[in-house]
């Protein structure tokens, strides 16, 4: 199925964004957008069309000049134009989650009550964004599950100075990995992560969405995750990494400095503690050990309850930190605090 047709120029290899990247209207077919990865996070976040957003929503804008920022439509689009000229395959399941939404209303509706507003009269936008789509060429077995390649991206305007001018630096993040298609848990690693993309335009931004593809890291993360299937942890390790693990976010600054950071909140920990005994696919053996790969999944499920803006940061520490496990089980690399 082919959704939408792009012009792209080629040197030595690399794709050179040309107008039409930019510019051109995506056509998305009706059937890439489906509730396949819906819950691919859940904190306080609703789903949402890519429709929805342009027929509903507004775009925030520069306070001073009034000139709008680059919207959430725009980075979407783009991402899936240079997936599919880079990668030269359909895309399928874009999942789409907002939250902290900012609600306004139009000049001649300023001093009704919010119960008599009417649809024209609101003014809506969301403040933080974040989106999933897939690759479904791109799929393996790891370990009993099947896994497709994915990409995630994230836009949260707190994280911009929206009371300056235009042309100041607004940040994105923008990952390639892959997802577990029976839980919709991401599988994403620092070297296919962009945890801090600055753009002052589309055409900015695309550069970078584009030198990330052109990486194709993406091929390095298989080999790493089956790896995480060879480890495995005793009932006694583990509850001594959760205790760490716990520990780990009271640690004064000064003993943290020596420590590999571990981004996971108490309450997530806890999530991981809970679905050991009850995950119908990650729980523990019958002698109650688990492995690495089923413990990395617990740590990506519980993630999903992050707030849009540490969502990837968050997934991407999930992945540093296990590996960092897998090493300290080989008395290797500086993880061996969290089992001792």
């Amino acid at each position: 199925m082919e959704l939408y047709k792009i012009k792209s120029e080629q040197q030595n290899g690399r794709i050179i964004p040309s107008p039409a990247m930019v510019n051109n209207t995506l056509e998305i077919s009706t059937n890439i957008e489906n509730a396949t990865n819906e819950h691919f996070m859940s904190a306080n976040t609703s789903s949402i069309t890519l429709q929805e957003i342009k027929d509903k929503h507004v775009i925030p804008v520069f306070v001073k000049d009034n000139v709008p920022a680059i919207s959430q439509v725009e980075f979407i689009e783009s991402t899936m134009r240079i997936a599919q000229t880079t990668l030269k395959q359909s895309l399928a399941n874009l999942s789409i989650r907002v939250s902290h939404p900012i609600k306004g209303r139009t000049f001649e509706a300023r001093s009704k009550k919010v119960s008599d507003l009417l649809e024209h009269e609101k003014t809506i936008y969301n403040e933080r964004m974040a989106f999933i789509f897939e690759i479904p060429h791109f799929k393996e077995n790891v370990h009993g599950q099947m896994v497709s390649l994915t990409v995630a991206g994230v836009k949260a305007y707190n994280q911009d100075n929206l009371y300056s001018y235009s042309g100041s630096v607004q940040r994105f993040k923008i990952g390639i990995g892959y997802k577990v298609q029976v839980c919709t848990n991401l599988c994403l690693f620092t070297d296919g992560t962009q945890l801090e993309v600055k753009a002052r335009s589309v055409e900015e931004l695309e550069l970078a969405i584009i030198e990330m593809f052109q990486k194709e890291s993406f091929q390095a993360l298989l080999p790493q995750i089956h790896t995480l299937g060879e480890y495995s942890l005793s009932e006694k390790q583990f509850a001594t990494l959760l205790g760490k693990a716990r520990l780990y976010n009271y640690l004064p600054q000064e003993q943290k400095v020596n420590i590999p950071p571990l981004l996971i909140s108490d309450r997530q920990i806890s999530t991981v503690a809970k679905q050991y005994y009850s995950d119908d696919n990650f729980m523990k053996n019958p002698d109650g050990s688990i492995s690495l790969w089923n413990m990395y999944n617990l740590f990506t499920d519980s993630v999903k309850t992050s707030y849009i803006d540490t969502f990837l940061d968050r997934n991407v520490n999930a992945f540093s930190f296990i590996q960092g496990i897998a090493s300290a089980l080989e008395q290797k690399g500086n993880h061996h605090w969290f089992l001792s």
